[in-house]
């Protein structure tokens, strides 16, 4: 199905959208960029688009998603959408019902291949019960980040990393029951966290570092159950990208192991846009992910001891 598409905000994150949709942009919106189309989304007239991809800073997402949704436009709007409280989500999903349209926060890992299989893996039960969950997300924009007009700022690392391993957590394990706790939150080169660790104990336990400071791209992602355990190095971005089944020698022993590796340019962005795409034709939104995102971070805001600008 063709689509009329504005990409908002011509960043890094626009021109990649803008990459993957193709023919389909008919306008771009940028208050800065010369090369854009307009300078303001309300100058682009109504019936020349279908949907707005919205690859702008946080705090602008609100007022663009209401302007969007009340007049009946189909909205993908990058992650995280953590600056609107509770209630302006709650309105977002209630305006995007009523409109019949599609309104969703893109968070594109979980489409890439090897999270897929991990999902599956567990689904099907195939490590038993878990016990422990431990994510690692790291690269190395510390400089790039302090250098941004705009992104060095509230809750750094936090925000950006830390809400891809939450939705990473929320797509594998669906909600955590239990409080999530920081235990490390560090401003090595920036104002606002480029490092942070914390998680959340029960059955399973989980453990989530996100970093700024890891000078070589590096994605981990370990499971362990009673029966085996399943491992993930790397993502297509960065390739390769290795998944490791091991199954457990009892009582003790080195297991049996099977190593999968991809490599691949990333298919994330193109699989993600063709989702919202479908997601088009049917109306719906996926606003309750950034409720529980959004709590998890302003329950870790507290425990810093003050409530920290998204």
């Amino acid at each position: 199905m063709a689509m009329r598409i504005v990409v908002i905000g011509l960043g890094v994150q626009g021109r990649k959208r803008m990459a993957v949709a193709k023919d389909e942009v008919v306008a771009t919106v940028d208050p800065v960029v010369e090369e854009a189309t307009f300078h303001a989304i309300e100058e682009v007239p109504l019936d020349s688009f279908d949907a707005a991809l919205v690859c702008t800073p946080d705090h602008t997402k609100a007022g663009l998603l209401r302007y969007l949704l009340s007049h009946r436009k189909h909205v993908l709007v990058e992650k995280p959408l953590v600056s609107a409280d509770v209630e302006t989500l709650r309105e977002f999903e209630t305006l995007a019902r009523e409109s019949y349209v599609a309104c969703y926060t893109a968070y594109n890992h979980r489409f890439e291949p090897h999270i897929v299989r991990m999902k599956a893996l567990l689904d099907a039960g195939t490590l038993g019960p878990l016990y422990l969950v431990r994510g690692f997300y790291g690269n190395g924009t510390a400089r790039d980040v302090r250098s941004s007009l705009w992104r060095d700022q509230g809750r750094g690392v936090l925000s950006d990393l830390g809400s891809h391993l939450l939705d990473i957590g929320l797509f594998l394990f669906g909600e955590i029951d239990g409080k999530f706790e920081l235990w490390s939150a560090n401003r090595f080169e920036n104002e606002a966290f480029d490092h942070v660790l914390f998680g959340v104990t029960g059955r399973p336990v989980m453990e989530w570092e996100g970093t700024f400071v890891a000078w070589r791209n590096t994605f981990t992602l370990d499971v362990f159950g009673e029966r085996g355990s399943a491992h993930i190095h790397g993502l297509c971005k960065w390739g390769p990208s290795r998944f490791i089944l091991r199954h457990r020698v009892l009582p003790s022993g080195r297991p049996s192991e099977h190593v999968d590796t991809l490599e691949q340019a990333d298919p994330t962005w193109a699989l993600e846009y063709a989702y919202f795409k479908q997601l088009c034709r049917s109306g719906g939104t996926n606003l309750e992910n950034d409720i529980w995102i959004a709590a998890v971070l302003h329950g870790l805001d507290r425990a810093i001891g003050h409530e920290v600008p998204a």
